[in-house]
């Protein structure tokens, strides 16, 4: 595998899989800068608007665009063109107040769709670590670099039971939790990783073993077929439909 991390440059060649790029046609290419993502799960900003929604044609436009504090991420200007994006984040064009997601999809590992601007203020994280802190609170460390600190007498009257790996909505606006979806026989799961990423289904079956990594789960599609992943790439989204348009 070609080395891709302590380096400050990214030759094409040796770029992710899924990168849409002409990998002959030029030696170097954009390499996410240090962010909410990993290197091996994202794409950097101006190669996200050039190449996935063409709204612009070089990477010097994309740069130009994205320095003037035309593009949001979450809600927030973002003007660092290596920003890496990553999974389920919402790409605002202000100017002409459009919006888009950031989904996982079959063969391409990334793509983006259009959404409404209702949906671009909502965003379902994964919980992927949670740790007790003075007085009982609860800290929530979530996907794609988010962390919520839940008071205990909240989570007391609400009588949440908030577990690794489940999913939690949150709004943009004042980051705070609106729905709480538990990871469980019957939940809805998009796979984020994996030979089967962007595949959807209902979640079957979880088999626990000593890692995440060695967790089975089984799922089956809208065609009733059934398709197995490991529990690090399961990424709860809905219970019985997607909170999110997919």
């Amino acid at each position: 595998m070609a080395r891709m991390g302590g380096r400050r440059h990214l030759k094409a060649i040796a770029a992710p899989f899924y990168y849409p790029i002409l990998r002959k046609k030029y030696k170097w290419t954009i390499k996410p800068s240090p962010g909410p993502h990993p290197i091996h799960a994202s794409l950097p900003l101006a190669i996200v608007l050039r190449e996935l929604m063409k709204i612009v044609d070089t990477s010097g436009e994309a740069r130009k665009v994205i320095s003037e504090g035309k593009i949001a991420v979450d809600g927030r200007v973002v003007k660092n063109y290596k920003f890496p994006i990553g999974f389920f984040d919402v790409i605002s064009i202000i100017p002409t107040n459009e919006f888009y997601r950031v989904i996982p999809k079959p063969t391409v590992f990334i793509d983006i769709i259009s959404i409404s601007e209702e949906e671009a203020w909502i965003k379902p994280l994964r919980i992927e670590n949670k740790t007790t802190v003075k007085k009982g609170d609860l800290q929530l460390n979530l996907y794609g670099g988010y962390n919520i600190l839940l008071r205990k007498e909240d989570i007391d009257k609400k009588g949440i039971n908030y577990k690794t790996f489940d999913t939690v909505v949150m709004s943009l606006k004042d980051k705070s939790i609106i729905d709480h979806i538990p990871l469980q026989e019957g939940s809805l799961a998009i796979v984020v990783g994996g030979r089967n990423v962007g595949r959807i289904g209902k979640i079957v079956k979880i088999q626990k073993g000593m890692r995440a990594y060695r967790s089975l789960v089984t799922l089956e599609d809208a065609n009733k077929h059934l398709f197995q992943t490991s529990l690090n790439h399961i990424y709860v989204i809905g219970r019985d439909k997607p909170v999110i348009k997919l």
